[in-house]
């Protein structure tokens, strides 16, 4: 920790993409910020320049490459890394972290363990302890105990134009929640507490799907019946899927749920609403994938809950058609009909 008593107190960020940078300066209202760039050339830049995209860094944050020093100057860790890379991420920082050390992740992703002969393409079936949620797979990587998570309507561009928003911070221990609260919130952000880690990752996660099927349906033309429809019978998808893996219901009814639904369900700001209005567009989506500036973490999550709702037969009827969509040439309008023609029980069924 810093020898400089008349400082204020640091916390880490781990990532310095659209959302991480964003991130070190929300903190920065509160905090001294040492923000982590993977690439040597990307800390320099950053430190030298104080921009990303358009966005300047505030003057409290440090942009390093030194995971040693972030570690033992911080006890307080926001990582904020796209869930492909959170497994690497954590092996470079694990023989700095110790148990006092605390970690809150921004990261609305799922982590596989493959079996033999399985691949994101070929994914059939899936148990449940061959996912990981970020929190899970901090605790498997690493010493630290003391976890939790960041979710909500929380778009990039929005927050660092300064316009009021609100999050989620989850975890079991309640000086997680109290210390990341103290950290984030301002006059113009506000920080909420949930207990329920799990189904607060999962309502982070599971919303990237909906995100994916928004877009298509903005990009063909399709009006507010049809987004309602998709938004609400979504949400009753995310539920089933979640249950059965832990999640409380409740989780998905404030901010991280039905609130982080309808910001990426309707802005082309969302990584994963821009993926599926641009398939729409008739372009092939291993090409929109391959093109798009960061990663669109929907389309890993529609593969593995695809896996999850099969194992476990829950119906997933926007998963499966997404699925065919992305990983299969499927024709989107013929993946609409199977929405329409799918069997639903009565409405409302979240419990």
């Amino acid at each position: 920790m810093s020898s400089n008593p008349s400082s204020r107190e640091r916390v880490g960020v781990i990532g310095a993409g659209s959302f991480g940078t964003v991130f070190a300066n929300l903190l920065a209202k509160n905090r001294d910020v040492i923000l982590y760039a993977r690439r040597p050339e990307e800390a320099s830049r950053l430190q030298a320049e104080r921009t990303y995209k358009s966005w300047a860094l505030d003057p409290s944050v440090e942009v390093v490459n030194d995971p040693e020093y972030l570690s033992g100057e911080c006890e307080l860790i926001f990582p904020v890394v796209p869930s492909q890379s959170f497994r690497s991420m954590l092996r470079v920082f694990a023989p700095y972290l110790r148990p006092y050390h605390k970690m809150l992740h921004a990261t609305k992703g799922l982590e596989i363990t493959f079996r033999e002969g399985q691949s994101l393409e070929n994914l059939e079936k899936l148990r449940r302890d061959q996912v990981l949620t970020m929190s899970e797979l901090i605790t498997q990587e690493t010493s630290v105990l003391r976890v939790g998570c960041v979710a909500g309507p929380n778009l990039a561009a929005e927050i660092a134009d300064g316009q009021p928003a609100a999050t989620v911070v989850a975890s079991p221990f309640d000086e997680v929640i109290t210390e990341g609260q103290q950290a984030l919130r301002s006059n113009v952000f506000r920080v909420h507490a949930n207990h329920d880690l799990i189904g607060i990752e999962l309502a982070g996660v599971l919303k990237n799907i909906m995100a994916i099927g928004s877009g298509i349906l903005d990009g063909l033309g399709y009006g507010f019946n049809t987004k309602a429809m998709l938004i609400t019978r979504g949400l009753a998808e995310m539920v089933k899927i979640a249950k059965p893996l832990g999640a409380e219901v409740n989780a998905f009814l404030g901010l991280a749920g039905i609130g982080d639904l309808i910001a990426t369900c309707s802005s082309p700001d969302s990584r994963n609403y821009t993926l599926g209005y641009r398939i729409s567009k008739g372009l092939p989506p291993s090409e929109v994938i391959e093109n798009m500036d960061e990663t669109a973490e929907g389309v890993k999550t529609v593969a593995i809950v695809r896996a999850l709702a099969n194992n476990y037969r829950i119906p997933a009827p926007i998963t499966l058609a997404l699925y065919k969509i992305l990983f299969q040439n499927y024709e989107i309008q013929k993946g609409i009909r199977l929405l329409m023609e799918f069997s639903y029980s009565e409405d409302g069924e979240l419990i």
